[in-house]
Protein backbone atom coordinates (compact mmCIF):
# COMPACT_ATOMS: atom_id res chain seq x y z
CA UNK A 1 0.00 0.00 0.00
CA UNK A 2 1.21 3.49 -0.64
CA UNK A 3 2.39 5.91 1.69
CA UNK A 4 1.90 9.51 2.30
CA UNK A 5 3.92 12.32 3.88
CA UNK A 6 1.29 14.37 4.85
CA UNK A 7 1.72 18.51 4.09
CA UNK A 8 1.91 20.29 7.43
CA UNK A 9 2.64 17.54 9.56
CA UNK A 10 6.01 15.25 10.69
CA UNK A 11 3.82 11.96 10.00
CA UNK A 12 3.96 9.58 6.97
CA UNK A 13 0.39 7.33 7.16
CA UNK A 14 -1.38 5.19 4.82
CA UNK A 15 -3.19 6.29 2.04
CA UNK A 16 -5.97 4.41 3.13
CA UNK A 17 -7.54 4.49 6.59
CA UNK A 18 -9.91 2.25 8.89
CA UNK A 19 -12.55 3.92 9.76
CA UNK A 20 -14.21 2.53 13.30
CA UNK A 21 -17.83 4.32 13.30
CA UNK A 22 -19.27 0.73 13.47
CA UNK A 23 -17.37 -1.20 16.03
CA UNK A 24 -19.63 -0.95 18.75
CA UNK A 25 -21.48 -3.96 18.86
CA UNK A 26 -18.83 -6.31 18.10
CA UNK A 27 -16.76 -8.54 20.38
CA UNK A 28 -13.33 -7.89 21.36
CA UNK A 29 -12.56 -10.83 18.51
CA UNK A 30 -13.66 -9.47 16.13
CA UNK A 31 -12.40 -5.46 16.18
CA UNK A 32 -8.90 -7.51 17.07
CA UNK A 33 -9.53 -9.26 14.05
CA UNK A 34 -10.35 -6.26 11.86
CA UNK A 35 -7.26 -4.36 13.26
CA UNK A 36 -4.72 -7.54 12.71
CA UNK A 37 -5.76 -7.50 8.68
CA UNK A 38 -5.37 -3.94 8.34
CA UNK A 39 -2.37 -3.61 9.69
CA UNK A 40 -1.27 -6.41 7.81
CA UNK A 41 -2.64 -4.92 4.55
CA UNK A 42 -0.34 -1.76 5.35
CA UNK A 43 -3.15 0.49 7.24
CA UNK A 44 -1.54 2.87 9.59
CA UNK A 45 -4.54 5.12 10.05
CA UNK A 46 -7.31 4.79 12.29
CA UNK A 47 -10.06 7.01 12.19
CA UNK A 48 -12.54 7.49 15.22
CA UNK A 49 -15.51 10.29 16.35
CA UNK A 50 -16.48 10.93 19.79
CA UNK A 51 -20.07 10.39 18.32
CA UNK A 52 -19.95 7.18 16.53
CA UNK A 53 -21.13 4.26 19.08
CA UNK A 54 -23.11 6.69 21.17
CA UNK A 55 -20.67 9.18 23.33
CA UNK A 56 -17.52 7.39 22.78
CA UNK A 57 -18.58 3.94 22.70
CA UNK A 58 -16.78 3.09 19.44
CA UNK A 59 -13.35 4.27 20.65
CA UNK A 60 -13.92 2.60 24.30
CA UNK A 61 -14.60 -0.26 22.31
CA UNK A 62 -11.23 -0.49 20.26
CA UNK A 63 -9.25 0.88 23.62
CA UNK A 64 -11.19 -2.44 25.27
CA UNK A 65 -10.03 -4.79 22.73
CA UNK A 66 -6.73 -3.58 21.06
CA UNK A 67 -3.74 -3.16 23.47
CA UNK A 68 -1.41 -1.14 22.20
CA UNK A 69 2.31 -1.99 22.84
CA UNK A 70 4.65 1.43 22.74
CA UNK A 71 6.12 0.31 19.57
CA UNK A 72 3.35 -0.39 17.72
CA UNK A 73 1.39 2.76 19.29
CA UNK A 74 4.10 4.54 17.61
CA UNK A 75 3.87 3.36 14.32
CA UNK A 76 0.19 3.72 13.97
CA UNK A 77 -1.86 7.31 13.65
CA UNK A 78 -5.52 7.23 15.85
CA UNK A 79 -7.64 10.61 14.41
CA UNK A 80 -10.86 11.09 16.34
CA UNK A 81 -13.34 14.08 15.93
CA UNK A 82 -15.06 16.51 17.84
CA UNK A 83 -17.81 18.77 17.57
CA UNK A 84 -21.27 17.34 17.25
CA UNK A 85 -23.28 16.71 20.28
CA UNK A 86 -27.04 15.02 19.78
CA UNK A 87 -29.01 17.38 17.94
CA UNK A 88 -26.52 20.38 17.58
CA UNK A 89 -22.64 21.21 17.37
CA UNK A 90 -20.31 22.53 19.91
CA UNK A 91 -17.21 24.08 19.19
CA UNK A 92 -16.71 25.83 22.97
CA UNK A 93 -13.42 25.55 24.35
CA UNK A 94 -14.87 23.73 27.64
CA UNK A 95 -16.22 20.79 24.82
CA UNK A 96 -13.44 20.45 22.81
CA UNK A 97 -11.36 20.18 26.03
CA UNK A 98 -12.94 18.00 27.88
CA UNK A 99 -13.91 15.64 24.58
CA UNK A 100 -10.28 14.82 24.14
CA UNK A 101 -9.86 14.01 27.63
CA UNK A 102 -12.91 11.37 26.99
CA UNK A 103 -11.11 10.37 24.23
CA UNK A 104 -7.98 9.69 25.56
CA UNK A 105 -9.74 7.59 28.09
CA UNK A 106 -11.69 5.65 25.80
CA UNK A 107 -8.66 4.89 23.45
CA UNK A 108 -6.42 4.50 26.15
CA UNK A 109 -3.93 6.78 24.94
CA UNK A 110 -1.60 9.70 25.85
CA UNK A 111 -1.69 11.67 22.83
CA UNK A 112 -4.33 11.60 19.67
CA UNK A 113 -2.38 12.09 16.05
CA UNK A 114 -4.66 14.19 14.56
CA UNK A 115 -7.87 16.04 15.26
CA UNK A 116 -10.51 17.13 13.59
CA UNK A 117 -13.59 19.32 14.18
CA UNK A 118 -16.20 17.38 13.10
CA UNK A 119 -19.14 19.16 11.24
CA UNK A 120 -19.14 23.43 11.12
CA UNK A 121 -20.54 24.67 14.14
CA UNK A 122 -22.80 28.05 12.85
CA UNK A 123 -22.18 29.65 16.25
CA UNK A 124 -18.30 29.12 16.06
CA UNK A 125 -16.21 31.62 18.10
CA UNK A 126 -12.54 30.66 16.40
CA UNK A 127 -10.56 32.86 19.49
CA UNK A 128 -12.21 29.52 21.17
CA UNK A 129 -10.96 27.28 18.75
CA UNK A 130 -7.27 28.41 19.10
CA UNK A 131 -7.87 28.49 23.03
CA UNK A 132 -8.81 25.27 22.65
CA UNK A 133 -5.89 23.87 20.36
CA UNK A 134 -2.98 25.36 21.76
CA UNK A 135 -3.92 23.99 25.35
CA UNK A 136 -4.12 20.56 24.05
CA UNK A 137 -0.68 20.82 21.78
CA UNK A 138 0.78 22.08 24.68
CA UNK A 139 0.30 19.59 26.73
CA UNK A 140 1.08 17.01 24.19
CA UNK A 141 -2.37 15.60 23.78
CA UNK A 142 -2.87 16.87 20.48
CA UNK A 143 -0.16 16.56 17.62
CA UNK A 144 -2.09 17.75 14.68
CA UNK A 145 -5.35 19.44 13.31
CA UNK A 146 -7.62 19.80 10.97
CA UNK A 147 -11.23 19.75 9.96
CA UNK A 148 -14.15 17.55 8.39
CA UNK A 149 -16.89 18.84 5.87
CA UNK A 150 -15.51 22.58 6.13
CA UNK A 151 -16.00 25.12 3.30
CA UNK A 152 -12.86 26.91 1.98
CA UNK A 153 -14.35 29.96 3.74
CA UNK A 154 -14.82 28.27 7.11
CA UNK A 155 -11.10 26.92 6.85
CA UNK A 156 -10.06 30.05 6.31
CA UNK A 157 -12.15 31.90 9.38
CA UNK A 158 -10.55 29.05 12.30
CA UNK A 159 -7.10 30.02 10.37
CA UNK A 160 -7.12 33.74 11.06
CA UNK A 161 -7.12 32.51 14.82
CA UNK A 162 -6.15 29.55 15.27
CA UNK A 163 -2.36 29.06 15.45
CA UNK A 164 -1.68 25.61 14.45
CA UNK A 165 -1.97 24.20 10.75
CA UNK A 166 -5.35 22.98 9.76
CA UNK A 167 -3.90 19.94 7.71
CA UNK A 168 -6.79 17.89 6.58
CA UNK A 169 -10.20 18.31 5.42
CA UNK A 170 -12.45 15.27 5.70
CA UNK A 171 -15.05 15.49 3.02
CA UNK A 172 -17.18 12.91 1.51
CA UNK A 173 -16.12 11.80 -1.72
CA UNK A 174 -16.89 8.35 -3.85
CA UNK A 175 -17.33 7.87 -7.99
CA UNK A 176 -20.72 7.97 -7.69
CA UNK A 177 -20.80 11.02 -5.17
CA UNK A 178 -17.67 13.10 -6.46
CA UNK A 179 -18.99 16.76 -6.86
CA UNK A 180 -15.67 17.71 -5.41
CA UNK A 181 -14.41 16.51 -8.51
CA UNK A 182 -16.66 16.67 -10.82
CA UNK A 183 -18.10 20.11 -10.42
CA UNK A 184 -14.45 21.81 -11.73
CA UNK A 185 -14.40 19.14 -14.50
CA UNK A 186 -18.22 20.76 -16.09
CA UNK A 187 -17.57 24.52 -14.98
CA UNK A 188 -19.00 27.19 -16.90
CA UNK A 189 -21.74 24.50 -18.69
CA UNK A 190 -24.65 26.55 -17.84
CA UNK A 191 -27.86 24.45 -17.37
CA UNK A 192 -25.54 21.59 -16.18
CA UNK A 193 -26.34 20.27 -12.76
CA UNK A 194 -22.93 19.28 -12.65
CA UNK A 195 -21.48 22.29 -13.23
CA UNK A 196 -23.05 23.75 -10.02
CA UNK A 197 -20.77 24.45 -7.11
CA UNK A 198 -21.71 23.28 -3.92
CA UNK A 199 -18.52 23.70 -2.00
CA UNK A 200 -17.03 26.34 -2.70
CA UNK A 201 -14.08 24.86 -4.45
CA UNK A 202 -12.71 23.09 -1.48
CA UNK A 203 -10.65 21.00 -3.80
CA UNK A 204 -8.48 23.59 -5.19
CA UNK A 205 -8.31 25.82 -2.03
CA UNK A 206 -6.69 22.15 0.10
CA UNK A 207 -4.48 21.73 -2.94
CA UNK A 208 -3.08 25.34 -2.91
CA UNK A 209 -2.71 25.65 0.78
CA UNK A 210 -1.04 21.47 1.09
CA UNK A 211 -4.24 20.73 3.36
CA UNK A 212 -4.73 16.71 2.96
CA UNK A 213 -8.48 15.59 1.69
CA UNK A 214 -9.88 12.52 3.46
CA UNK A 215 -12.49 10.66 1.49
CA UNK A 216 -15.16 9.24 3.51
CA UNK A 217 -18.06 6.93 2.64
CA UNK A 218 -15.84 6.13 -0.80
CA UNK A 219 -18.25 3.65 -1.98
CA UNK A 220 -21.48 4.98 -1.21
CA UNK A 221 -23.81 6.17 -4.28
CA UNK A 222 -25.28 9.01 -2.47
CA UNK A 223 -25.65 10.64 0.97
CA UNK A 224 -26.35 7.50 2.58
CA UNK A 225 -27.90 5.51 0.12
CA UNK A 226 -26.21 2.26 0.00
CA UNK A 227 -23.24 0.80 -1.93
CA UNK A 228 -22.82 1.08 -6.19
CA UNK A 229 -20.47 -1.73 -6.05
CA UNK A 230 -22.91 -4.88 -7.45
CA UNK A 231 -25.78 -2.11 -7.99
CA UNK A 232 -26.63 -3.05 -11.29
CA UNK A 233 -30.12 -2.23 -11.20
CA UNK A 234 -29.09 1.71 -10.86
CA UNK A 235 -25.20 1.26 -11.89
CA UNK A 236 -24.87 -1.62 -14.24
CA UNK A 237 -22.59 -0.03 -16.10
CA UNK A 238 -20.26 1.07 -14.11
CA UNK A 239 -20.00 -1.95 -12.13
CA UNK A 240 -19.52 -3.14 -15.75
CA UNK A 241 -16.31 -1.20 -16.16
CA UNK A 242 -15.29 -1.46 -12.51
CA UNK A 243 -15.42 -5.10 -13.15
CA UNK A 244 -13.55 -4.97 -16.32
CA UNK A 245 -10.72 -2.31 -15.40
CA UNK A 246 -10.55 -4.65 -12.24
CA UNK A 247 -9.78 -8.01 -14.13
CA UNK A 248 -7.50 -6.38 -16.21
CA UNK A 249 -5.18 -5.02 -13.02
CA UNK A 250 -5.81 -8.06 -10.66
CA UNK A 251 -7.55 -6.56 -8.34
CA UNK A 252 -11.64 -6.72 -7.24
CA UNK A 253 -13.85 -3.67 -8.02
CA UNK A 254 -13.71 -2.48 -4.43
CA UNK A 255 -9.79 -1.96 -5.30
CA UNK A 256 -10.63 -0.26 -8.36
CA UNK A 257 -13.01 1.82 -6.46
CA UNK A 258 -10.36 3.21 -4.00
CA UNK A 259 -8.09 3.50 -6.86
CA UNK A 260 -9.89 6.04 -8.64
CA UNK A 261 -9.95 8.06 -5.68
CA UNK A 262 -6.35 7.48 -5.40
CA UNK A 263 -5.52 8.28 -8.66
CA UNK A 264 -6.10 12.13 -8.42
CA UNK A 265 -3.40 14.08 -7.78
CA UNK A 266 -4.55 15.64 -4.72
CA UNK A 267 -2.74 12.27 -2.35
CA UNK A 268 -6.64 12.02 -1.05
CA UNK A 269 -6.79 9.18 2.15
CA UNK A 270 -9.52 7.01 1.61
CA UNK A 271 -11.87 6.97 4.93
CA UNK A 272 -13.28 2.73 5.14
CA UNK A 273 -16.35 2.03 6.76
CA UNK A 274 -16.29 -1.27 6.53
CA UNK A 275 -15.95 -4.06 9.75
CA UNK A 276 -14.87 -6.53 6.76
CA UNK A 277 -11.37 -7.55 6.84
CA UNK A 278 -11.87 -8.74 3.38
CA UNK A 279 -13.11 -5.52 1.98
CA UNK A 280 -9.91 -3.90 4.29
CA UNK A 281 -7.42 -6.40 2.28
CA UNK A 282 -9.13 -5.56 -0.84
CA UNK A 283 -9.01 -1.84 -0.28
CA UNK A 284 -5.89 -1.81 0.41
CA UNK A 285 -4.66 -4.04 -2.82
CA UNK A 286 -6.51 -1.42 -5.09
CA UNK A 287 -4.14 1.68 -3.65
CA UNK A 288 -1.08 0.34 -5.56
CA UNK A 289 -3.14 0.22 -8.95
CA UNK A 290 -1.89 3.32 -10.81
CA UNK A 291 -4.80 3.73 -13.18
CA UNK A 292 -4.72 5.56 -16.85
CA UNK A 293 -6.27 8.45 -17.52
CA UNK A 294 -8.12 6.85 -20.08
CA UNK A 295 -9.41 4.50 -17.66
CA UNK A 296 -9.71 7.20 -14.69
CA UNK A 297 -12.54 9.15 -16.95
CA UNK A 298 -13.95 6.01 -18.62
CA UNK A 299 -14.99 5.21 -14.82
CA UNK A 300 -15.90 8.61 -14.21
CA UNK A 301 -17.95 8.35 -16.90
CA UNK A 302 -19.81 5.32 -16.17
CA UNK A 303 -21.29 6.75 -13.31
CA UNK A 304 -22.88 9.19 -14.72
CA UNK A 305 -21.27 12.50 -14.27
CA UNK A 306 -20.28 14.83 -17.74
CA UNK A 307 -17.11 15.66 -19.72
CA UNK A 308 -18.36 18.11 -21.86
Amino acid sequence: MKTLELPQTDLTASDVIVGLMRINDMSDEDIRALYSASRDAGVTMFDHAAIYGGWHGCEQRFGEAVTLSSSERAAIQLQTKVGIRHGYFDFSYEHIVSSVEESLTALRTDFIDVLLLHRPDALVEPEEVAKAFDELHAAGKVHHFGVSNHTPGQVELLRRSVNQPLAFNQVQLSITHANVIAQGVAANMGGLDQSVDRDNDILNHSRINDITLQAWSPFQKGFFDGVFLGDREHHAELNDVLDEVAAAHGVTPTGIAVAWITRHPAHFQVVLGTTNPQRVRDSAAGSDVELSREEWYRIFTAAGHTVP
